[in-house]
């Protein structure tokens, strides 16, 4: 289904249809930012169509009859529904290119592979235990030293279980609740994490959110209590010495090899910026002028115009264009 026009829903039968960019999509708040990539593409005469739960199987068909192609795949339902796995392989098959791959993705995700690179790389991180899934060792040895360097509540995380805080303890107290929550995902890995505070000052909590995408780093202020955003001022940036976080995020998609991803950087009272949530790879797109807990317009904006801006640059070196 084209967003914009409604087109597209049902596949024409007139012959081979080819599309610059696909979007496929699993998520109905994704709408919004959708239809900012279409109007895009639109303007830099890149013509796009949505993949969807709906038209996913009708698609699947169309590329396997080679009655449809697309060159391009912008694939933001991979990571959360499988069923769309089949057809960012059949895309790559067929020569298409896709922003980010299933193996790119695997990688990034996993946080304790990230939690150990970003260490080698000079990042700061949570004070951080890592436990083998449950399924391989049921049992583990804690010393009481390593518990109280976690501090009174700590968080516990799946490794690679991602979205929405799916699986993570915020007030996690002791042993038990460790236990407890290995045995929800048995085949994941786990981080035990230290809860990190940032400093607060002028009425602002130094929490950060970090995007990128395609080479542009952007960051808002992003309050870790109450999930609300707030744009970041260039005068903020250089009262309160934050330049550093745009260095971090630009660090981080380095070490992850994303082209489009989110972070969350806290500044705490010892003046260290500490990586607290690594890589979300998913990023919820949602506007703030149409959702309370939304992100900037303006940093939205940036991201369609890099992401379409990227697609253009690639699209150039494919043949018959």
């Amino acid at each position: 289904m084209n967003l914009l026009s409604g087109k597209n829903d049902r596949l024409s039968r007139r012959g081979k249809e080819i599309f610059d960019l696909a979007v496929s999509i699993d998520w109905e708040y994704d709408r919004d930012f959708v239809q900012l990539l279409e109007e895009q593409a639109h303007r830099k005469k890149i013509n796009s169509y949505v993949i969807w739960p709906g038209n996913l199987e009708d698609v699947y068909s169309a590329l396997e009859k080679d009655d449809l192609a697309f060159r391009f795949l912008f694939d933001r339902a991979s990571d959360t529904s499988p069923e769309f796995h089949k057809i960012q392989k059949m895309i790559r098959e067929k020569g298409g290119e896709v922003l980010e791959t299933l193996e790119e993705l695997e990688w990034a995700k996993d946080k304790a592979t990230m939690h150990l690179e970003f260490i080698d790389k000079g990042l700061h991180t949570p004070y951080t235990i890592i436990l083998p899934p449950y399924d391989s060792e049921e049992e583990f040895y804690l010393s009481v030293e390593d518990l109280s360097k976690l501090g009174r509540t700590f968080y516990i995380k799946p490794a690679n279980t991602t979205g929405g805080g799916v699986g993570v303890v915020h007030g996690a107290e002791t042993l038990h609740d460790v236990l407890t929550a290995r045995q929800n995902y048995q085949q994941d890995k786990y981080l035990i994490q230290e809860k990190v505070i940032p400093q607060e000052r002028d009425g602002y909590r130094f929490w950060f959110r970090g995007y990128y995408a395609c080479g542009l780093a952007q960051c808002a202020w992003w309050n870790d209590q109450n999930h609300l955003y707030r744009e970041l001022s260039r005068e903020e940036i250089r009262r309160y010495r934050l330049k550093p976080l745009f260095r971090i995020v630009n660090q981080i998609a380095e070490i992850s090899k994303l082209k489009f991803f989110s972070t969350e950087i806290a500044l705490t009272e010892e003046g260290k910026f500490i990586v607290v949530d690594y890589v979300n790879e998913s990023c919820d797109m949602r506007l703030q002028s149409k959702a309370v807990d939304g992100i900037p317009d303006k940093i939205v904006h940036n991201i369609v115009a890099e992401l379409i801006k990227y697609v253009r640059g690639r699209l150039k070196n494919m043949p018959n264009r």
